[in-house]
């Protein structure tokens, strides 16, 4: 084999070397920016394999709403009570997202509580926000749904379910939905899922730890 052909062989097989590895740190780079605002507000877990249960509740008129009337949309999903705190704290900030949200054919803010008064979740929630609520509010007084369903017994409790009827996530305990983080996760979602880089983040989290080969995108490397 002539000299030439030789280094023209080495000069290939290194310029393919330092393209894949190009590749892969912009892979790399790009998952771990993906998983920047999951890991930022924490869930207590983060999954790809459940189907939200169905339900169907009526608002605060008394009409009927379907959760899988959203299918094909990023549903938040908060579960709440007259009676926590936390979730009177967390008001306006799911007050904010929905207003952000407000006209978007992608993503939607949905709100259950376990209260029964509806005449007095309306005038709480006029208190706590200034003027009616810009996001719906379904009734399950008897815990049917938010105990039974998705067993929640502490709240708040907010899930994020993708387009495609699947949870993603659950978040306990009141949170900023107000911050951008909240519409990144939305349009994380909205990815189609398969490969990891189409979904987006590929981290586990179990009882709020970050969990399996990928935790280590969580973890400040500063």
């Amino acid at each position: 084999m002539k000299s030439s052909t030789l280094l023209q062989i080495v000069f290939i097989v290194a310029a393919a070397l330092a393209v894949f590895g190009f590749v892969t740190a912009a892979k790399n780079d790009q998952v771990r920016a993906s998983c920047t605002a999951m890991c930022g507000l924490g869930p207590a877990y983060a999954g790809r394999d459940r189907l939200a249960p169905d339900f169907e509740l009526p608002d605060l008129d008394g009409k009927p709403v379907k959760l899988s009337s959203f299918r094909g949309k990023v549903v938040f999903l908060n579960f709440w009570t007259e009676t926590c705190g936390p979730c009177k704290e967390e008001m306006p900030s799911l007050a904010t997202l929905a207003r952000v949200l407000h006209g978007r054919k992608d993503m939607v803010l949905l709100t259950v509580t376990i209260d029964e008064d509806r005449t007095k979740v309306r005038d709480l929630l006029r208190v706590l926000l200034d003027g009616d609520a810009p996001f719906p509010v379904l009734f399950d007084a008897d815990s049917n749904v938010v105990g039974g369903k998705y067993g929640t017994k502490l709240f708040p409790e907010t899930w994020v379910i993708d387009k495609n009827g699947i949870i993603r996530a659950r978040f306990d305990g009141a949170r900023d939905w107000s911050a951008a983080s909240a519409i990144e996760i939305g349009e994380m979602l909205k990815k189609p899922s398969g490969a990891v880089l189409d979904f987006g983040c590929p981290v586990d989290f179990i009882q709020g730890v970050p969990r399996g080969k990928h935790a280590s995108l969580c973890m400040d490397d500063s």
